[in-house]
């Protein structure tokens, strides 16, 4: 009613809103144009902006530290300045080889000839597996984490009698010192001669007949022309020729016979192959005769093999540290190589062994520390192995258990490493032979048992990957199991622990009041030596000759030098280098400050 009654008051009611919108713009644009006008102020200009990089170009740099200053960064860290080490010393691996491509169904045409010979291609062979123990490599997470490696497949055949390409190989590189076990395989090619071989010796007439009955692992190996249909289709699959042998690659000679297992202790040039690819399927060239010029099928491809490994790491490390927690191992692993593992005031820094590199030659000019033997390339560096600190009775599975005690027997030589600051340095290096002699008695017992209770399995006729428990399917058929289940492994045959060489590394000896402890560690590891004292391990045969203790202080990079010459003159002497120059330096060099 209000716009009719009073006309005048919606007049000025309009007006009123119309100049508030009038003012709202003006405030906004002034608004804006005192932001841009700020902003503009406030950056500088060109000139300005290159005269404050021109003056930062000349600032001078920070002084760059020390290489004592450096090296005390190294030893003492922050806590957060590490690299994590991820380790896997064993680990189950699935290879597949490469399945061959289809052959081809294929026929001539071009302008002139409307209906010509057949001209379709082979299939293209699958891709080999290979292995190769490379250096350089400590760990076997890589290969852990990923858990099956599968070859290319081969590429079907195409017309005018083009073959397909080869499907693309795959090397498995594992480290030095890797012993590869085949767990179980699955062969179709072997399992469908095995097959054939079978029935051919219950009766002769049934292996031709079994060859077309579309069972087994090569059930139905034929591809159809795919023009074909309806009434043609059922009489060419009535009219089909014997299908031919199953076929190898002719790599497969290069394999090693089954089950496999490797020793790969040396580093190789070479790799090895484990797996062939298999064959490609024939063309429908290989199947024309007289009465059948142009025949429209071809075979597909062979099924690759696939086989399942248990790796493990037969050689952790040249040299294992073997210690309680909070040691110093960590340190000294530090001091001694390039490893960044973690180090902290607290026990069990270390929860995974972690490996170091220590340089003996950096080829710059003389090498560090002379090692080799003559007739072979010299010694150019040695890895160090950071083994998680033993507790008492870690035999018995405590603290970080028996899985730590098993790197232990996996390196060369063994370097005891003692805290000079403990209360007793000598009843520490007793415990620590005593828990390792222990488990090398529950190793070999473990061994013994499962010896005695290995039975001696036999079958009359079947392949390997169709040993184990009958499946029987709806039909009252056998059922082809695929593959095989696991089956447990027996332990790697491992050199005695006690029969290593070994050696007393003595951490933190810059410490006030160590200089006696020291003193009847070297009295007793002097007695080990020469036989007046029974060796801590009590074994008769254990290792006696070259046995030191070398004081060091980690902390302050202080007699870590010896270590290298130490350990190299050893490797030296285990390789047969006799009298060795180096092993001979420190002890003269020991005797004389004796």
């Amino acid at each position: 009613m209000m716009p009719f009654l009073y006309p005048c008051l919606l007049r000025s009611s309009c007006r009123s809103s119309r100049s508030r919108r009038v003012l709202q713009r003006l405030s906004a644009c002034t608004r804006e144009r005192s932001l841009q006008t700020s902003t503009c102020r406030s950056q500088p200009s060109l000139a300005e902006q290159n005269a404050r990089r021109k003056e930062a170009a000349y600032e001078p740099l920070a002084p760059a530290p020390t290489h004592t200053e450096a090296r005390k960064r190294r030893l003492d860290p922050t806590p957060d300045d590490y690299a994590r080490n991820i380790f896997v010393d064993k680990c189950s691996l699935t290879v597949s080889a490469g399945s061959g491509g289809n052959g081809c169904v294929s026929f001539h045409r071009d302008a002139v000839i409307s209906d010509g010979p057949p001209n379709g291609g082979d299939g293209g062979s699958g891709g080999n597996v290979w292995i190769q123990a490379i250096p350089g490599q400590t760990s076997l997470h890589k290969l852990a984490r990923r858990g099956t490696l599968k070859g290319g497949r081969g590429i079907s055949g195409q017309g005018k009698s083009q073959g397909g390409r080869k499907g693309e190989d795959i090397c498995i590189q594992v480290p030095v010192g890797t012993v590869v076990r085949e767990v179980w395989r699955s062969d179709p090619v072997a399992d469908e001669e095995q097959r054939l071989a079978e029935l051919h010796a219950m009766d002769p007439d049934l292996r031709d007949i079994a060859a077309q009955d579309n069972k087994g692992p090569r059930s139905n190996p034929w591809i159809m022309y795919p023009g074909v249909d309806g009434r043609e289709a059922r009489d060419l699959a009535s009219n089909l020729p014997k299908p031919p042998k199953p076929r190898r690659s002719h790599l497969s000679a290069l394999q090693p016979e089954g089950p496999i297992r490797l020793d790969l202790d040396k580093p190789m040039e070479n790799p090895i192959l484990l797996a062939a690819g298999a064959v490609g399927g024939m063309g429908n060239p290989h199947f024309a005769t007289k009465e059948l010029p142009k025949p429209k099928y071809a075979t597909k491809g062979e099924l690759g093999v696939r086989l399942k490994f248990e790796l493990e790491l037969k050689l952790l490390a040249d040299v294992g540290l073997v210690g309680l927690p909070n040691a110093g191992k960590s340190t000294l692993l530090r001091a001694i190589s390039n490893s960044r593992t973690r180090i902290g005031d607290w026990a069990f820094t270390t929860l995974e062994p972690s490996v170091g590199t220590v340089v003996l030659d950096n080829n710059e000019g003389r090498p560090i520390v002379k090692s080799g033997i003559e007739g072979q390339a010299p010694r150019t560096h040695f890895t160090v192995a950071d083994i998680p600190g033993l507790v008492e009775d870690a035999h018995l599975d405590k603290g970080l258990g028996l899985g730590f005690l098993r790197h232990v027997e996996r390196a060369r030589i063994l370097a005891f490493v003692v805290d000079l600051s403990s209360e007793n340095p000598v009843e520490v290096l007793q415990s620590l032979w005593r828990e390792v002699a222990e488990y090398e008695n529950l190793r070999n017992a473990e061994v013994n048992e499962q010896t005695e209770s290995r039975a001696v399995e036999w079958s009359g006729f079947g392949s390997p990957s169709q040993q184990g428990p009958e499946l029987i399917d709806e039909d009252g058929q056998q059922m082809l199991m695929y593959p095989e289940p696991s089956k447990q492994l027996e332990p790697l045959n491992l050199p005695p622990v006690s029969a290593k060489p070994w050696f007393v590394i003595a951490t933190k000896a810059d410490k006030e009041h160590t200089q006696d402890a020291f003193r009847s560690l070297q009295a007793y590891v002097a007695g080990v030596e020469s036989g007046h004292v029974t060796h801590p391990s009590g074994r008769k045969n254990a290792w006696k000759a070259r046995v030191a203790a070398i004081p060091v202080s980690a902390i302050n990079d202080e007699g870590t030098a010896t270590i290298s010459l130490w350990t190299a003159g050893l490797l030296d002497s285990m390789q047969g280098a006799g009298s060795n120059q180096a092993v001979t330096d420190l002890s003269s060099s020991r005797r004389a400050s004796e």
